[in-house]
């Protein structure tokens, strides 16, 4: 532990030390005076990354978008830049400590968040109006909920430490929920982690102590990418969001990694209580702030029906749901 511990407080010091010179040279530490709530926010937000297969914009965009009146649009690039430190930290103590992950389905699933993501942003993000977006976010939210319910509470599985040897048809199958999970990540920031860490778990029984340091890789490699697209591709990262980062960065390098850390001494069944109430705190939430329309509402259904396609019936064929 000593040696992991050493490396990783080297990487955090040299990235603690250029922000804040940058801070100092840019003069931007007026920014903490009015930005400070999303400071808060992400101590939460970090720990939560880290400490689950859920990123840290599960908490960051239904708390920008509903609860601060932050336009959709900035709340995910902000999720896309915040997530590329928080999550990628949380990433660099996970392969420092050596826990345990899934490689093929880091790699399929990765492969196929780079397709979905890019995809998306081309041909979705246009398209989809800011309240839309928000109830996008809380349905297909609540459809994971749901999932991870059933997961740990109602299931009776045997779970595995590594997937079995899969079929063309079934790598193809895991590339496709990559897919659409890269593309909720181009609309909402994130999502490729949600869905591709239902899959695994409830098609084929791996471990939510394999399958969530893996899935937390999987965010950090999607949100770097998103970023990246956001910034240097379509030039569509706003100042707004930069200024999000930059009172964030500190908090985020070490509660993303403090969670990873924690998930290892605690319960699932803990972490996945927590989660489970903010999701149906979140749907409530946006229902009482949206006060959405028919049409809204029957978008929404489709969006949970959809995360309950992905998160159920595509995975009917598991043999997994066995008493342990």
């Amino acid at each position: 532990m000593k040696r992991p511990l050493l490396y990783f407080s080297c990487f955090a010091a040299i990235v603690l030390i250029l922000w804040i010179l940058y801070m100092f040279q840019t003069d931007s530490w007026i920014l903490f005076k009015d930005n400070w709530f999303m400071t808060v926010t992400m101590v939460v937000g970090s720990f939560i990354a880290g400490a689950s297969s859920e990123g840290g914009g599960a908490i960051a965009y239904p708390a920008m978008t509903l609860l601060f009146n932050i336009e959709p649009d900035v709340a995910r690039n902000f999720s896309f830049a915040i997530q590329s430190f928080g999550m990628t930290f949380a990433a660099i103590w996970i392969f420092l400590s050596k826990i345990e992950i899934e490689k093929n389905y880091l790699i399929l699933a990765g492969f196929g968040g780079f397709i979905g993501i890019i995809l998306g942003s081309y041909t979705i993000v246009p398209l989809i109006k800011p309240d839309y977006a928000k109830m996008m976010f809380v349905s297909f939210w609540l459809s994971f909920g749901i999932a991870l319910w059933i997961v740990n509470f109602i299931s009776k599985r045997k779970s595995v430490r590594r997937l079995p040897v899969l079929t063309n048809g079934q790598k193809i199958e895991l590339l496709a929920v990559g897919i659409i999970g890269g593309m909720f990540s181009s609309v909402l920031g994130n999502g490729i982690d949600i869905c591709t860490f239902s899959y695994v778990v409830l098609k084929y029984g791996l471990s939510e102590k394999v399958a969530t340091p893996t899935s937390v890789i999987l965010m950090a490699s999607n949100a770097i990418i998103g970023f990246m697209l956001h910034l240097f591709v379509l030039d569509t990262m706003q100042p707004e969001a930069i200024n999000y980062l930059l009172v964030c960065i500190p908090v985020v390098i070490f509660g993303a990694p403090l969670g990873a850390f924690v998930i290892t001494l605690i319960g699932r069944k803990t972490i996945a209580s927590i989660l489970i109430s903010i999701i149906v705190i979140q749907f409530f939430t946006a229902l009482y702030v949206i006060r959405p329309g028919s049409e809204l509402l029957l978008f929404s259904s489709f969006i949970f029906s959809v995360g309950l396609l992905i998160f159920f019936v595509l995975t009917r064929k598991n043999g997994a749901h066995v008493n342990s």
